[in-house]
C-alpha cells in the first residue's frame, strides 16, 4: 500500500513538473512573441521616420533650380535697393581687386570672433608675388567683449603695435610712407566707403556698449593714435569679399568667393551699371563687388522640415538666417541630433530610456558628424564610439550605428545641394551658367570657397561639385572650377589694402 502511494505521489509530480515546463515554454514563447512584436513595432516607427526624413529633406535637381531662380529674383531686388528683399546685396565699394602687379609691405587685422589676427606681407609684383608673411592670433578676454568700445580697441591696437615692433629687415617700407591696413570686420555693418562703415549690431558674444552706429574705421584709428602707431586704414572689408580678393589674386579667373564655415556668406562681382540702386559716378573699373550676405536667404521652395522649424523657433533669431541655418556648419549636426531625438523618444532608437545628453541643444556638433559620416570601417567602430562619447550610449547595435550614419548622410547632401543651388543661382546672375547662344566657349570661371566646412567634410564639399556640375550641365560646368582659397580672409585684406592704397597712383 506504502508503495503504491508512493508510486502515486511520484507520478503526481512528475505530472506536475511536466505542467510546469509546458507552462514555462509557454510562457517564455509568448513573451519572445511580445518582445519581437515590439521590437518589430520598434522598427516599423523607425522606418517611417527614417521615410519621411528623407522626403522631407529631399532636394531634387528640378527643386534647386527652383530655388536657383528665386535667389536671383532676391538678388536683383537687393541691387535695386528693395528694402523688403531677403537679400541686402550690400555694396562693398571695392572695384578694383588685386591683379599680381601689387608690391610694397601691408597689413591687416582680422576681426571675426573671440580671436583676431594681425597680418603682415611683403608684395613683390607679377613675379615675386607674397615675398613673405607673418601673423599673430590674439584671444580677446571676456571682460572686453562686454566691456566699452575703447576698451576694446585699444586692447587690439596695443596688440597691433607690439606686432609692428616685430617687424623684420625682410619688411620694407618705403621712406616717408604710412603703413597702411585692411581691416577684416565680421559683424554687419552700413559701410560708406571702402575705407568707412557704421557698426549696425554687434554678434557672436559681444556686446559692447557705445559703438552700434559708430564708424569701427575710425574707433581703431583714434586707439592707434592712442599707441603712437602711424598706420592708416584703407581697407574695410567682410571676411568673403577678402576671400575673393585673396583668391582673385591667386587666380585671376576667380569671379565670386563662398564662406561655409560656421556660418555662410557669398560675394561676387557684378556689373557696376547692373546695380540700380548705386548712385553717383560709376567706378572706371566697371565693376564692384556686391556681398550677398545669402545666409538670409528665405523662400517658400526651400525644403523645410520640423526639424529645421523647430530649430529655427528654439534659435536667439528666429524667422531670420533660414538658408545659413539649412546649410551651415553651426547648425547641421544640431539638424541631425534633432532627429536622432525624435528617433529615441518614438522608436526607442537607443533603447528603452531616452539618453539624457542627446536632450540638450547643440551637443552634437558638425565635427562630430563629419567623423560620424565618414566612417567606413566594416563595425562603424568610430561612429559607435561617438555615440558613445556625446550621446552617452555604451553600447550600440551595427544597425543603430547604420541608421545614425544615413541621417547623417541625409542632412549633409541637403545642405551640400542647397549651397550649389546658391553657387549656381549667382552663375546665373552674372551670365556664367551656360555657354553662350554665338556658339563661342564659356569663359573660365572660379568659384573661391573658404571654410572648415567645405575644406574638411569632404563628403559635403564632394556633393556640392556634383551637383553644381549636374545643374550646370556637361558642356558649361566644364569652364566652371571650384577652388579651395584656404584662410584668404586674412591676405586677401591686406591685397585690398595694395590696391586700394594711396600711393597706387604713384606705384
Amino acid at each position: 500500500m506504502v508503495k503504491a502511494t508512493t508510486v502515486g505521489t511520484a507520478v503526481v509530480v512528475c505530472a506536475a513538473v511536466g505542467v510546469a515546463v509546458v507552462l514555462a515554454r509557454r510562457r517564455r514563447r509568448r513573451d519572445a512573441e511580445l518582445l519581437g512584436s515590439a521590437a518589430a513595432e520598434r522598427k516599423r516607427r523607425a522606418a517611417a521616420i527614417i521615410e519621411d526624413v528623407e522626403r522631407s529633406l529631399s532636394s531634387p535637381t528640378a527643386l534647386l533650380r527652383g530655388i536657383a531662380d528665386a535667389m536671383v529674383v532676391e538678388m536683383e531686388r537687393g541691387l535695386k535697393g528693395d528694402i523688403h528683399s531677403c537679400l541686402k546685396m550690400l555694396i562693398s565699394y571695392v572695384d578694383n581687386l588685386p591683379t599680381g602687379d601689387e608690391h610694397g609691405l601691408f597689413y591687416a587685422l582680422d576681426l571675426g570672433g573671440t580671436n583676431f589676427r594681425v597680418i603682415r606681407v611683403q608684395l613683390g609684383g607679377r613675379e615675386k608675388r607674397v615675398v613673405k608673411q607673418q601673423y599673430e592670433e590674439v584671444s580677446i578676454p571676456p571682460h572686453l567683449m562686454v566691456g566699452t568700445s575703447i576698451e576694446l580697441f585699444d586692447f587690439i591696437a596695443a596688440a597691433l603695435a607690439k606686432f609692428v615692433e616685430t617687424e623684420g629687415d625682410d619688411f620694407h617700407l618705403p621712406e616717408g610712407r604710412q603703413r597702411e591696413l585692411g581691416f577684416t570686420f565680421s559683424f554687419p555693418v552700413h559701410q560708406n566707403s571702402i575705407s568707412s562703415g557704421t557698426l549696425i549690431k554687434w554678434t557672436k558674444g559681444f556686446s559692447i556698449n557705445g559703438t552700434v552706429g559708430e564708424d569701427v574705421v575710425a574707433e581703431l584709428s583714434r586707439a592707434m593714435e592712442r599707441q603712437g602707431l602711424d598706420m592708416k586704414v584703407v581697407a574695410l572689408v567682410n571676411d568673403t569679399v577678402g576671400t575673393l580678393a585673396g583668391g582673385r589674386y591667386m587666380d585671376n579667373d576667380v569671379v565670386a568667393a563662398v564662406i561655409l564655415g560656421t556660418g555662410t556668406n557669398a560675394a561676387y562681382v557684378e556689373h557696376a551699371n547692373a546695380i540700380p540702386k548705386w548712385t553717383g559716378l560709376l567706378p572706371k573699373s566697371g565693376n564692384m563687388v556686391i556681398n550677398t550676405e545669402w545666409g538670409s536667404f528665405k523662400s517658400e521652395k526651400l525644403p523645410l522640415s520640423e526639424y529645421d522649424k523647430a530649430m529655427d523657433f528654439d534659435s536667439l533669431n528666429p524667422g531670420e538666417q533660414i538658408y545659413e541655418k539649412m546649410i551651415s556648419g553651426m547648425y547641421l549636426g544640431e539638424i541631425v541630433r534633432r532627429i536622432l531625438l525624435k528617433l529615441a523618444h518614438d522608436a526607442s532608437l537607443f533603447g528603452d530610456v531616452v539618453p539624457p545628453k542627446l536632450e540638450h541643444p547643440f551637443v552634437l556638433r558638425t565635427p562630430d558628424m563629419s567623423a560620424m559620416h565618414h566612417d567606413s570601417s566594416h563595425d562603424l567602430k568610430i561612429l559607435g564610439e561617438k555615440l558613445k562619447d556625446i550621446v552617452g550610449v555604451s553600447d550600440t547595435s551595427l544597425e543603430v550605428r547604420y541608421i545614425t550614419r544615413h541621417i547623417c548622410d541625409i542632412v549633409a547632401e541637403r545642405g551640400a545641394r542647397l549651397a550649389a543651388a546658391g553657387i549656381y543661382s549667382i552663375l546665373k546672375k552674372i551670365g556664367r551658367d551656360k555657354v553662350p547662344s554665338d556658339g563661342s566657349k564659356l569663359p573660365r570661371t572660379v568659384i573661391a570657397l573658404d571654410g572648415g566646412l567645405y575644406e574638411h567634410y569632404k563628403k559635403f564639399s564632394s556633393c556640392l561639385e556634383a551637383t553644381l556640375t549636374d545643374l550646370l550641365g556637361e558642356e558649361a560646368s566644364s569652364s566652371v572650377v571650384a577652388k579651395l582659397a584656404n584662410d584668404g580672409s586674412g591676405i586677401g585684406a591686406a591685397l585690398l589694402a595694395a590696391s586700394h592704397s594711396q600711393y597706387a597712383v604713384f606705384d
